[in-house]
């Protein structure tokens, strides 16, 4: 087994160290920390924090020679066993690294465990010493033969655990009859620690009824949900002052939030804080089963010293945001006008940035380890999100599924004629004759991999299979175009009503701010009347029409009734006093925000497809 003992060298210097084992080790052993972390799409250089690096075999010190900014090798002699030891800093709060200090510890295996070259295949192990009194353990690591002690087949399970360490809450639900644990560092001592696992039980009963239970096919009705593809899950939540964000694992997740967002006792409301944790905990766990199983094809094994490049993180992450929220719906935790609204401000995000008609999803997830995820002041001029674009190609897909009458021939249709009329098939058709779903394209893509690698192609064809070949040239064009979607008229099917809101005087002018004590520009949108007029990101809005400004909406209290248009703007920019002229868009915003609604007189087939899918 390779062997690493990890232990707490100094809590308040934020250092761990680690000693490694190899046992027979190769003459000319060669060893190296990953670069980034599956799950997020971007290099890291983990191998930064590492320092101290020394080797020995027995007794006899061995020279240590770097080939790389991450790798490193080591000459040895005969068979005894080579022993490492290193120390790693850890001062990173963030999912994907790690973090130490006297209160807590978190750790990822791609920040602290060396790959041990040729042997990754072969059994890991991991030894916990040296932690602070009152400290407790989680992982969905299975546990080992000793105290703090766990085992991992290989070398990527033994990187797809994380570990909490320190005093924490911690409880536990059964889900279909496997165990889920539940564990929160940080969080207020009025934490009400039942209603969370109540509705995080509601949402992987779910999900797991989603893909194991009696829908795929072959399966027959009544037929009792199978098992998850694990023993035990565990959701790690480190609850800070402002943050958001999670990390996927085969057998749990490492989420960070808001502590204010978690549920209080005695509160009874569901707030907005809480809907978007109980959105982070559907989409990670969803990922159990859409990335960390059912995944691109050139992740079938992982190359952690340098990028990974695929194209459909549109589908394994933007399929995955569709149906986080989706779940929150078909589980009861918020009812329909709350999941309209929280979808409506998906497309808002989507429409409001002007990347949007410079790039494909199917290009953003290309580009994700050098755009997505290195976003600047010109991002949403220049980029699109796989993550909202994909939910709402996802969204458009299965709507245009679930409403087809039939399939029928339109091999030659374009997109317009298939997403405005009733999808359907020609070549390839569906093989019932009745309409479909996304919900039933991702069980039969399940159920054909093995639960394994896939590529488009085959997601292209699950889609032939269900609504035709038309529709599958569909989802070409949304992936690798750059059009907006069909979505208002697909809508119009279920009986809802597409309408642009009132837009705020950021989304009129074209700004993006902050405003924390001061107003300040953060991102100009392309085509504005605010770039019009000059506004620069990192500007700081001082007055308009010679008022103070404590919001940026204030400005609007400033217009005289003579002068609706004109807008004179006092900005600081490096330390000078700018006079910007604006004159305010009497037509369309640059980022018109969308309301959603159900019609006033739906047809009963609209209420009833609109039933089907929000119930699944």
């Amino acid at each position: 087994m390779i062997h690493y003992k990890i232990e707490i060298a100094d809590a308040q210097a934020h250092l761990y160290r680690v000693t490694l084992t190899v046992t027979a080790p190769s003459a000319e052993q060669a060893f190296s920390l990953p670069v980034w972390i599956p799950g997020s799409y971007m290099v890291r250089e983990f191998a930064r924090h590492l320092s101290g690096l020394r080797a020995r075999q027995g007794q006899r010190e061995l020279p240590v020679h770097q080939t790389s900014k991450c790798a490193w090798q080591v000459r040895c002699s005969g068979r005894a066993a080579l022993v490492l030891s290193y120390q790693v800093y850890a001062f990173d709060t963030s999912v994907r690294a790690a973090f130490l200090d006297a209160q807590r510890g978190f750790f990822n295996g791609t920040s602290l465990c060396l790959r041990v070259h040729g042997r990754e295949g072969e059994p890991h192990g991991i030894d916990l010493a040296g932690l602070l009194p009152g400290w407790q353990v989680a992982t969905g690591m299975r546990a080992g033969r000793g105290k703090a002690s766990y085992e991992a087949a290989d070398y990527d399970e033994l990187v797809d655990h994380p570990f909490e360490l320190g005093k924490f809450w911690r409880g536990q639900f059964s889900a279909a009859g496997v165990p889920h644990e539940f564990v929160v560092a940080g969080a207020y001592p009025i934490l009400d620690g039942d209603r969370l696992l109540r509705d995080a039980q509601r949402i992987c009963e779910a999900q797991i009824d989603f893909w194991h239970g009696a829908h795929p096919p072959g399966k027959r009705a009544g037929k009792p949900p199978g098992k998850p593809p694990f023993e035990r899950y565990v959701f790690l939540l480190n609850a800070v002052d402002d943050s958001y964000g999670g990390l996927e694992h085969r057998a749990s997740t490492a989420l960070i939030a808001a502590r204010r967002d978690l549920p209080r006792l005695g509160q009874t409301e569901l707030s907005e804080g809480y809907v978007r944790l109980l959105g982070l905990i559907s989409h990670e766990y969803f990922h159990t089963w859409n990335v960390k199983r059912l995944r691109p094809d050139v992740f079938a094994s992982f190359d952690y010293g340098q990028e990974n490049y695929t194209q459909l993180l549109w589908f394994f992450e933007g399929f995955t945001s569709y149906y986080d929220e989706l779940f929150l719906v078909r589980s009861g935790l918020i009812d329909e006008a709350r999941y309209l609204k929280l979808i409506a401000g998906t497309f808002s995000g989507v429409l409001g940035a002007p990347g949007r008609k410079h790039q494909s999803v199917a290009q953003s997830s290309f580009d994700a380890w050098v755009k997505y995820y290195r976003q600047d002041e010109n991002t949403p001029n220049a980029v699109v999100s796989y993550y909202t674009k994909g939910a709402m190609v996802a969204m458009a897909l299965d709507l245009a599924l679930r409403s087809a009458d039939k399939p029928r021939a339109q091999a030659n249709a374009g997109p317009s004629q298939v997403c405005l009329s009733p999808s359907g098939g020609g070549e390839g058709a569906a093989r019932n004759s009745g309409p479909s779903s996304l919900d039933a394209v991702m069980r039969l893509l399940w159920q054909r991999s093995g639960g394994g690698p896939i590529g488009e192609a085959d997601i292209m064809a699950a889609v032939t299979e269900l609504g035709g070949a038309a529709l599958a040239q569909d989802l070409t064009l949304w992936v690798h175009g750059t059009d907006d979607l069909p979505l208002p008229a697909l809508l119009e099917r279920f009986g809802l009503r597409w309408a642009a809101d009132k837009p705020s005087l950021a989304q009129r002018i074209g700004l993006r701010v902050s405003e924390n004590g001061s107003i300040v520009v953060k991102q100009v949108l392309q085509g504005s009347a605010a770039l019009a007029a000059g506004f620069c990101a990192g500007d700081e809005i001082l007055a308009c029409n010679s008022w103070r400004l404590r919001k940026l909406e204030d400005a609007l209290l400033g217009l005289q009734p003579e002068r609706l248009t004109h807008m004179e703007w006092l900005v600081v920019r490096d330390q000078r006093v700018l006079m910007l002229l604006l004159q305010l868009p009497t037509g369309e915003a640059a980022a018109t925000p969308v309301a959603l609604s159900p019609a006033a007189k739906a047809p009963a087939r609209a209420l009833s497809l609109r039933r089907a899918w929000l119930g699944g």
